[in-house]
């Protein structure tokens, strides 16, 4: 249920401008927006997989995003229209919207108008029209940003009030009960509490969040996406086998989360699993510990001392996890030999992006070389670009 490839302008990193995307709101609608709000994609550093098994990851909101402009109604409606989708609007009527309702892309924001309303609240007629320039299907979480630039709209027009740490419950509900994706928090928790120059660190179980510093410019760093373009899903196939398969693991050993399983018991739990289980609690069980330590040394010893614990990571969801693909292995093995410093598949897996962090000097070399190599391998030609850490949701005009 995403928008198809391609047409977000993703690839070009482009957006309107708020006084183009009002034009076109009024173009669409016939009247002005209200106002406009914005929610970044996000990248997750370091910690896949461990959000659902009430683990720790360490994303960072990026400097793309989603927008949407809106305007009150005086019915019950609630129309959404997108650039990337040019037919006419979806519609709903908040007074019996079910989530059997809704399909394709505007699952997302209606589902978060359902889950506001099973929230309790009272939410108005609205017209809505989304604009992204997050890639759609890379791994940056580009359904999570049409959901929070949703939830921070619909929450200050419908006088809601709700926290920050609501509006991820929000985003969440609208991803797993009516998008049908069994998602964690991270995606909307670091959409909604990014900051520039910062990482969002969050334990899941808690769902305490707190921001470490990820001063990449400084350091002379960007973080470097490349894009495989090999589509993934989140709502079917892999991504939900791999839950079942942590979730089985816990209840074997007799935990309600995997994060009850200390690194010093894994030697037990090998005895206990099988050997696919095991290598997938394995894999839990590491990356929380890679999270940890990774806070640790951003903090002591700043970005350029993180490298090998992001190849690491990488190596446990090849081997262990086997959410990687050959595509995403060849751009971070091309990445790390010329010149990253660290780099590994990141988002959900099987297929979307990966992330290198690579010295500003050696962008070009990495860009060209992955390129290369990749047309040498007959895969289809990647989009590279590089983020740093941004700002979170919030109102733009």
């Amino acid at each position: 249920m995403r928008p198809p490839r391609g047409t977000t302008g993703g690839t070009t990193g482009e957006i309107p401008d708020g006084q183009a995307l009002a034009d076109r709101f009024r173009n669409a609608f016939g009247h002005a927006p209200e106002g406009i709000w914005s929610a970044p994609g996000r990248v997750n550093l370091i910690g896949e997989h461990t959000d659902y098994n009430d683990g720790f990851v360490l994303p960072f909101a990026i400097d793309r995003s989603t927008r949407v402009a809106v305007r009150r109604r005086q019915d019950r409606r609630v129309r959404v229209l997108s650039t990337f989708d040019s037919s006419t609007p979806v519609s709903a009527d908040t007074s019996g919207l079910r989530p059997d309702d809704v399909s394709g892309w505007s699952a997302y924001p209606l589902g978060v108008v359902w889950s506001m309303l099973q929230a309790g609240v009272d939410v108005p007629g609205m017209d809505m029209l989304f604009d992204s320039n997050v890639p759609v299907g890379a791994g940056l979480s580009s359904s999570a940003a049409i959901e929070c630039a949703a939830a921070v709209a619909v929450n200050e027009l419908a006088g809601a009030a709700l926290s920050s740490s609501e509006l991820v419950l929000i985003g969440q509900r609208a991803e797993n009960d009516v998008v049908g994706a069994p998602t964690g928090i991270m995606d909307q928790s670091a959409s909604l509490l990014g900051a520039a120059g910062s990482a969002v660190f969050l334990d899941c179980q808690s769902q305490h969040a707190e921001l470490v510093p990820l001063d990449l410019a400084g350091t002379g760093l960007v973080a470097q996406i490349i894009d495989t373009k090999v589509s993934h899903s989140h709502a079917t196939g892999g991504y939900a086998d791999r839950r079942a398969s942590c979730e089985r693991g816990a209840a074997e050993l007799g935990l309600s989360s995997l994060r009850g399983l200390p690194p010093s018991g894994l030697a037990q739990a090998e005895g206990v699993l099988d050997e696919e289980t095991f290598r997938r609690v394995r894999h839990v069980v590491t990356e929380n510990e890679r999270v940890q330590r990774t806070c640790q040394v951003l903090a002591t010893q700043g970005p350029s001392a993180i490298g090998e614990l992001l190849d690491a990571s990488h190596l446990s969801m090849r081997d262990d996890f086997e959410i990687s693909c050959p595509e995403l292995d060849l751009a971070v093995d091309v990445a790390r030999n010329l010149g990253a410093i660290g780099a590994r598949m990141t988002g959900g897996g099987f297929g979307g992006s990966a992330i290198a962090l690579t010295p500003v000097d050696r962008v070009d070399a990495v860009h060209d070389a992955v390129v290369d190599a990749f047309g040498h391998a007959s895969f289809e030609v990647p989009d590279l670009f590089t983020v740093q850490p941004a700002e979170g949701a919030r109102r733009v005009s």
